[in-house]
Formats: C-alpha cells, sequence, structure tokens
C-alpha cells in the first residue's frame, strides 16, 4: 500500500520503491481493494524483499531514505546505515492483517492503515507539485 500510496501522491518527484522483511507472500487483496477506492491500482504491484533489492543489483547506497513500517523492517533498514550514508525513519504503522473478523470489518481495518500511511507520506513530503 505504501508505495502505490507514495506514487499518487509524489508522481515522479521522488524515486520510489516497496521492500518487506520477507517476499514469500502476494500483494493482499483487502489491500488492493481499499486502495482502488482511492484511484490507486496495486493489481501490478508485486512483494519484494530487501534480499530481492539485493539479488537484482539494487544500489542500496544510492538511497537517502527508507521509511520502515515495523520493528522488523526498521531492524533490517538499519543494518545498512552501518556501510551506507542514508537516513532511516520508523513509521509505527498498524498492520491490518488477522485483525477484525468478516469482509467488512477488514475492509475498514485496512482502511485505516491506507488512510494512516497517505496521511504520513503527505506530511512528510507533502503533495506533487503540477509538474511532476
Amino acid at each position: 500500500m505504501a508505495e502505490g500510496l507514495a506514487k499518487q501522491l509524489l508522481g515522479s518527484s521522488v524515486y520510489i520503491q516497496s521492500a518487506g522483511v520477507k517476499s514469500e507472500m502476494e500483494v493482499d487483496g483487502f489491500a488492493v481493494e481499499v486502495c482502488r477506492e482511492i484511484g490507486v491500482d496495486l493489481t501490478r504491484h508485486r512483494v519484494k524483499s530487501f534480499e530481492d533489492f539485493e539479488d537484482w543489483g539494487e544500489d542500496i547506497e544510492s538511497y537517502d531514505l527508507i521509511i520502515a513500517l515495523s520493528p522488523a523492517a526498521q531492524r533490517r533498514a538499519q543494518e545498512y546505515t552501518r556501510h551506507h550514508a542514508l537516513d532511516v525513519e520508523y513509521w509505527p504503522t498498524l498492520d491490518p492483517t488477522g485483525l477484525a473478523e468478516g469482509r467488512e470489518a477488514k475492509l475498514a481495518a485496512y482502511r485505516q492503515t491506507r488512510d494512516q500511511l497517505r496521511d504520513r507520506i503527505h506530511e512528510r513530503f507533502g503533495a506533487a507539485s503540477e509538474d511532476s
């Protein structure tokens, strides 16, 4: 969700990639649905891990900032600061997986996370300029 929301809000003004601690799952269907509600298409997104980036030769040292949404991601991101000059921010974020029972209650939890992420992105980076 964070990558899709950031790309919608910031456009091409910032290079954005999303990585999780693990990449063993597909993008969550509830995340796809609640983002679709606000015009963010996650159907082509794929879950990627830090290891995937390394395997693909992604140059982590070229990044300026890693935003971690979970304690595990924060610990993993901090490992990169030992060898690379980049900043790590931790944004504690509600993990909606496993919360609530029933479709509508689950969607409500995912909407809460979506809105939390959207607000944090807007607060941190502002909105994209019209030229982006």
